[in-house]
């Protein structure tokens, strides 16, 4: 079955590659990333639909950004990552959104259970290897990468919520 791709479904796969690509150089989600999207998923919602697709939109917003708050008051994931999704909802709206973090979630979990897996000697070495290949250019390097591993630190999220949107889409 083809999916039509829609001016929502374009802004929600920018924003979560901006945000991938950000998360694995720096491990930060810029504010003017998810603030700029926010604002202009609700424009883009209050002009195509009105007031009521304003409201869907902040319901939306809210749907993204309030379970994961709690999250990340846990330590589980950073504040970006909750603004991110906040921006993902004012596009995609409640439902959507919280399928996209469901999946994320059972992602997260997946990479937990792999890292805890591979978190041996050898295997630390062997990732910080292909990460700094991946991440060729970005802020990390090889000792910096298995020095990150090591000390049982959290992987970037958007690991996990780009496969996540892509479950979502296809469930």
């Amino acid at each position: 079955m083809a999916i039509p791709l829609s001016i929502p479904l374009a802004a929600a796969a920018m924003l979560l590659g901006a945000a991938l690509y950000t998360d694995l150089r720096s491990m930060i989600i810029p504010n003017k990333l998810t603030f700029s999207f926010f604002i202009a998923g609700l424009l883009f919602q209050l002009s195509v639909h009105g007031r009521q697709g304003l409201k869907e939109s902040l319901l939306g917003a809210a749907a993204g950004f309030a379970p994961l708050l709690l999250l990340y008051a846990a330590k589980g994931i950073g504040a970006g990552d909750v603004k991110l999704f906040g921006a993902l909802g004012a596009w995609i709206g409640a439902m959507p959104v919280l399928h996209v973090m469901m999946y994320s979630i059972l992602f997260a979990g997946l990479i937990g259970v792999v890292l805890m897996i591979v978190n041996r000697p050898f295997f630390k070495r062997m990732a910080a290897a292909l990460l700094t290949i991946v991440m060729r250019g970005g802020k990390y390097r090889p000792v910096e990468w298995a020095a990150w591993m090591s000390e049982g630190r959290a992987f970037p999220f958007m690991l996990a919520a780009v496969p996540g949107a892509i479950a979502a889409l296809l469930s």
